[in-house]
């Protein structure tokens, strides 16, 4: 019992502190009940998942804020959801087999995509499926959540670090009711895809592209396209607007040494080669501590961060247009006088 040390950033995560792994959760806690024990067995998992040959990876799968990745990957979830919602076997057979040629579908369209979307899902999707499983819902409870989630997930500004907690946890239950401990039988390699196929047994057509668009209007798929089409419109508006504050214009380039960092992934914009865009960000480094409260670029590589021109410098500490910066000594932050950019240096 204790005060955390500002270095250390809160965020429902695990983390090594002090000498152990913790499991570490904001409060306050959901009122309900199923919620509660959901969330700390999906921590308490991250915890032990190393132990169990589990690298903890969070790549940005940014093909999911393109259009088309967007409108696949809701396709997908959407035949999640009527799998879920039938008794029949057939059918959920049916829907499995329509939602994964959505999966396949978006991931031929983006090179690379699969893998970037297996490393997340073996993360943070193993983690929630083993929250739901403990969680100890029942039947329609687990059920009811299921669809709530997909349903509030398709609100979510963007779906790039997120879509995992729906995809791999609910094919998990439904795998689950065959195989009651198929988790046991994949590892850090598992493609967890090609894993779903086989043990679901499904037969995947070869022309992907005919059998994904012909299959959309089933599932919402005239209301996905225009919802989307929208959505892109004002994404474009968006995307250039931060272009300009972080590359066009005058900024502030913060180049990582030992870098810890908290954020919301449901609001990240990723803008094409540059990086990433994040609203709500705080990172903790050997210079000092940076919360941000209205944007921020990260690099692809994650090696710096990337913020506003300053509008006040006081001493050690720096503020900005929705971020403040408190560097430690003998940081401090050097003006380009040719660029008028600044970085950081070493007194």
């Amino acid at each position: 019992m204790g005060k955390l040390p500002d270095s250390v950033n809160i965020a429902n995560t695990s983390l090594k502190w002090n000498g152990h792994t913790w499991a570490m959760v904001m409060l306050p806690l959901s009122k309900d009940y199923y919620a509660r024990i959901n969330l700390l067995a999906h921590e308490l998992f991250h915890s032990v998942q190393s132990s169990l040959g589990f690298v903890q990876n969070n790549y940005e799968s940014n093909h999911l804020d393109q259009q088309n990745g967007r409108i696949f990957l809701r396709l997908e979830l959407e035949a999640l959801k009527k799998a879920f919602d039938t008794d029949s076997q057939d059918k959920q057979n049916k829907h499995l087999t329509n939602a994964l040629i959505f999966r396949r579908y978006r991931n031929s369209l983006f090179p690379g995509s699969a893998q970037i979307e297996n490393q997340l899902e073996l993360n943070e999707g193993i983690a929630e499926y083993t929250g739901v499983m403990i969680s100890g819902r029942g039947k329609e409870r687990t059920k009811k959540h299921f669809i709530d989630a997909i349903d509030s997930f398709f609100l979510n500004p963007t779906y790039v670090r997120s879509f995992a907690y729906n995809t791999t946890a609910l094919y998990g239950y439904l795998l689950r009711l065959k195989h009651p401990f198929w988790n046991q039988n994949i590892s850090a390699n598992t493609d967890l895809t090609d894993f779903f196929i086989r043990e679901f047994s499904i037969e995947l057509p070869e022309d992907l592209a005919s059998a994904a668009e012909g299959l959309a209007p089933d599932y919402n798929g005239n209301k996905i396209f225009a919802e989307e089409q929208v959505r892109a419109d004002k994404i474009k508006e968006q995307i250039g607007l931060y272009h300009s504050l972080f590359v066009d214009q005058p900024h502030v380039i913060l180049k990582f040494e030992k870098m810890n960092i908290s954020f919301d992934p449901r609001n990240i914009l990723p803008i094409a080669d540059l990086g990433t865009v994040y609203p709500n960000i705080r990172v903790t480094d050997n210079w000092g501590i940076l919360e941000v409260k209205n944007g921020a670029l990260m690099s692809p590589n994650w090696d710096k961060i990337t913020v506003s021109i300053p509008t006040k410098i006081e001493g050690q500490r720096v503020e900005g247009e929705g971020w403040v910066l408190q560097l430690k000594e003998p940081y401090a932050l050097h003006r380009d006088e040719l660029l008028n950019n600044y970085k950081l240096i070493k007194r």
